[in-house]
């Protein structure tokens, strides 16, 4: 124990010699030991990209007003040559669509057409002769007949006009008749549809050539 005392004590008394010489230094010498002690930061030369200084990956942050311009900018650049492209390709779809329905492709027709039961109302109605064919081309020869200063064929006109559209309608009766009696034959009388012999017989005041879809059979031949 004295000699732990002993040692602690010639301690103390080096500690306070060291801190009274340090303590007799002039400021200047204080300065440059701190400044030697302490070395400074090594200088930075590479040149700082004022673009960096912002936040998303080296881009600077747009500003308001910039991201709503963007988000207002269209997906697909809004030209006439796009425009353009566009209309074609719209007269082509509906080019395509019309060829379709003419030639009866069954993807293309209306509601109104679509069905095997409705293709063969109109086969049997194309494989005929109707009376019906010949409505327009009458009422043309009506209409010029009443032109005529000429009383007698006026009338006479109207006459014969009204008897034919009565053949006509008589003919449209019985198509339509025939129409729904070979179609319960082929079909069923049970899976009939309703409005066929209607719509046969509307077929039927149509000129062939102005019928859509066009006839797919030639006269005569009747479907079985």
């Amino acid at each position: 124990m004295p000699a732990a005392a002993a040692s602690r004590t010639a301690f103390c008394k080096d500690t306070s010699g060291v801190m009274r010489v340090i303590l007799n230094l002039p400021i200047s010498e204080l300065s440059r030991f701190s400044v030697a002690k302490s070395p400074a930061p090594a200088p930075n030369d590479t040149p700082v990209d004022p673009t960096e200084t912002g936040s998303g990956k080296g881009r600077a942050t747009p500003s308001r007003a910039e991201q709503e311009a963007a988000r207002k900018r269209p997906l697909v650049p809004d030209t006439k040559e796009a425009k353009a492209r566009a209309r074609a390709e719209l007269a082509a779809q509906r080019e395509k669509a019309r060829v379709g329905m003419a030639a009866g492709e069954e993807r293309y027709l209306p509601v109104r057409d679509k069905g095997p039961q409705r293709r063969f109302a109109r086969d049997f109605v194309d494989a005929g002769w109707h009376l019906g064919e010949g409505v327009m081309p009458f009422m043309l020869i009506v209409i010029l007949l009443t032109v005529l200063p000429v009383q007698f064929f006026q009338y006479w006109a109207f006459v014969a006009l009204w008897i034919f559209i009565l053949f006509v309608i008589g003919d449209m009766i019985i198509t339509s008749i025939r129409v729904k009696r070979a179609a319960k034959d082929k079909f069923g009388e049970s899976k009939l549809e309703k409005g066929l012999g209607w719509y046969a017989a509307m077929r039927t005041v149509q000129m062939r050539f102005m019928r859509l879809p066009k006839a797919q059979v030639k006269r005569g031949q009747y479907p079985v």
